[in-house]
């Protein structure tokens, strides 16, 4: 890496390893009240920016409070890359085998396939260093908490550019977002993706289903569509949206839909962060701004920008009333067989 870490304001030094399979010897870190131990840490695994297994490990230390913010009680999916970036990429529902007993999980159905799934549930820091010594790079957690994984608490808008979709055009839309967000009286709480897109969280009343959230999120997205329609697209289908336009995507309510957490690296060779960011702010950055070089001193200076995000809870019944009023129906269940 071309430049130092920072954990909590001091200066982490970055250990740049320049062959794929390490031969540095493993190393333990001291996380609250668990020690970790980091196998293969000089292993590369974003090779634009040289930065390794330990460099991912330093980077979520130095963003701790934020990281755990994002996953706390959540069940979670975890993005594994074993030999790094330039091997397969896993899925992982369940937690990984030969897990501590002090790792954390919650037990969620999948009512499509008939099956349970013991997912990580993190509680603190330790948990995320630990999903970063299996080989973690992403972090995906549910919008519902362990204690009612069928009650969503988080409102999810996926702001997901079209491949000939400029940023500029994201920039716009996310205006015409926090301006139907204000008018229903509802915060919101923007981030980059990590990719080319941006998203905006809403904490929720977990008070309805999965099914309910998706339909208000339609709700939304299409009165956002009706006030930018040369710029928004709802359509379901990838085939019927214009290339250059940006879909409003409200699926990622559905159910064991998930995206990246806030302060998530991306598993991309330029390691961006999915960075929570000010409304102001939106008008003047670019998602390639924020990566594990970059967001450990802005964390440093500003901390977790959504840190009071549980203190703004939202009703969806006017959304959901709106949703009444234009006849949106209820969008296919994506949970069933």
């Amino acid at each position: 890496m071309s430049g130092p870490l920072r954990h909590g304001g001091r200066a982490c030094s970055s250990i740049v390893a320049r062959v794929a399979k390490s031969a540095a010897p493993a190393i333990e870190l001291s996380v609250g009240e668990h020690t970790v131990r980091v196998s293969n840490p000089d292993r590369v695994y974003f090779p634009e920016l040289g930065a390794t297994k330990l460099d991912l490990a330093r980077y979520y230390l130095s963003v701790g409070d934020g990281i755990v913010n994002a996953l706390r009680d959540r069940p979670c999916m975890l993005h594994r890359f074993p030999k790094g970036l330039s091997g397969d990429k896993v899925h992982q529902k369940r937690l990984p085998a030969g897990a501590p007993d002090w790792i954390p999980t919650v037990r969620v159905f999948f009512p499509r396939y008939g099956r349970h799934a013991d997912e990580l549930c993190v509680h603190g820091l330790a948990e995320v260093i630990w999903a970063v010594q299996m080989s973690t790079v992403e972090f995906h957690p549910w919008n519902s908490r362990a204690a009612d994984t069928e009650s969503p608490d988080e409102w999810r808008i996926d702001l997901d550019p079209m491949p000939d979709c400029p940023w500029s055009r994201v920039q716009r839309v996310a205006g015409v977002v926090h301006e139907v967000l204000d008018e229903l009286g509802a915060t919101g709480w923007p981030k980059t993706s990590g990719g080319s897109g941006l998203h905006v969280y809403v904490r929720i009343a977990p008070e309805y289903g999965f099914q309910q959230v998706r339909r208000a999120a339609l709700a939304f997205a299409q009165e956002v569509e009706r006030r930018a329609p040369a710029d928004v697209t709802t359509a379901w289908w990838r085939r019927d949206r214009d290339p250059a336009q940006l879909f409003v995507d409200y699926n990622q309510n559905a159910r064991d839909h998930t995206i990246a957490a806030a302060y998530s690296v991306r598993g991309v060779s330029a390691a961006t962060v999915s960075t929570p960011v000010r409304w102001p702010e939106v008008d003047d950055i670019h998602p390639r701004d924020f990566t594990i070089e970059t967001v450990p001193a802005r964390y440093a200076e500003l901390g977790d920008v959504q840190a009071d995000m549980d203190d703004a809870v939202f009703d969806l019944a006017p959304l959901l009333e709106l949703a009444d009023r234009h006849g949106v129906d209820e969008p296919a269940d994506l949970d069933q067989p």
